[in-house]
């Protein structure tokens, strides 16, 4: 009996010495989060480049929270009043813009990350170069200082057009917001108000293991890197590249517009090239 209550020991201190080696072995796999603050932009918030989840099915875009202060407002959709003479007349689908925002009750607050300090604005614009229709994005810093404007020439046919802030304007400081205008006047005469969208922005700096990931990796891989730490313009601007040339992506794409609620115009054209 005692050489059985042996082997029973035995046996159970070498089946718990090989459960405790396979747990040591195995990845842990974080949880994505719902948001998460500035601090931990530079804290290390990190997805693993060779994850096998499909990016179709992994969570789009961990939205951020809003940065403490006065909450930053905005609007997403510019719609056309209806009947009012002179404004912008009615399309299958308002001016928007494709970022992200969070709407607490009847407010809606336009917010999203970058770490470029020259980075591009995506809008859907639903006129065309045909009409006489003046177009307009306005970037200001926090102090309500303009620092750089640009006439916007309209697309060839409805669809998503980008803006870049060009490296011969001022760059973006870290950890400042700005915000951003993007009007269309269809009044000549300006009696009435234009249609618009507008939000901040602002630069932040990831931990330097992600930034060194994301150097060493492949695109689709640096979009899903982006989108999990919350770095919306980024994520955005690849994937509409990729999106462009490769029509297979459009689930991803579609499940980005998603995320901030624009999946309404996922199949419009894409416009990279400056207007």
């Amino acid at each position: 009996m005692k050489s059985n209550s042996q082997s029973v020991q035995l046996f159970l201190v070498v089946a718990f010495s090989c459960t405790s080696l396979l747990v040591s072995l195995t990845p842990a796999v974080a949880k994505p989060t719902l948001g998460f603050s500035i601090s931990d932009a530079y804290g290390g918030l990190r997805l693993r480049s060779d994850a096998k989840m499909p990016l179709a099915q992994a969570k789009t875009f961990n939205q951020p929270p809003i940065p403490p202060g006065p909450p930053p407002g905005g609007r997403v959709r510019g719609g056309a009043k209806r009947g009012e003479f002179g404004a912008c007349p009615q399309t299958k689908h308002d001016l928007i813009a494709l970022v992200p925002f969070v709407q607490e009750n009847s407010v809606i607050n336009v917010w999203g990350q970058t770490t470029e300090e020259h980075p591009s604005w995506f809008f859907y614009v639903p006129y065309t170069k045909s009409l006489p229709y003046g177009v307009e994005f306005v970037l200001q810093d926090q102090d309500s200082n303009e620092v750089y404007q640009k006439a916007i020439a309209l697309p060839d046919k409805p669809g998503v057009i980008r803006v870049s802030l060009p490296k011969t304007a001022p760059g973006l400081a870290l950890n400042k917001q700005y915000r951003w205008f993007f009007t269309i006047s269809c009044d000549q005469k300006k009696n009435s108000p234009p249609t618009f969208v507008e939000g901040v922005i602002q630069r932040v700096q990831l931990n330097p293991a992600v930034v060194k990931e994301l150097q060493t990796t492949e695109p689709l891989k640096r979009y899903a890197i982006y989108a999990q730490n919350g770095i919306w313009y980024e994520a955005l601007a690849i994937l509409a590249q990729l999106r462009q040339k490769n029509p297979a992506l459009q689930t991803e794409w579609r499940n980005l517009l998603g995320s901030i609620n624009s999946s309404d115009i996922a199949a419009e054209p894409i416009f990279l090239e400056e207007p």
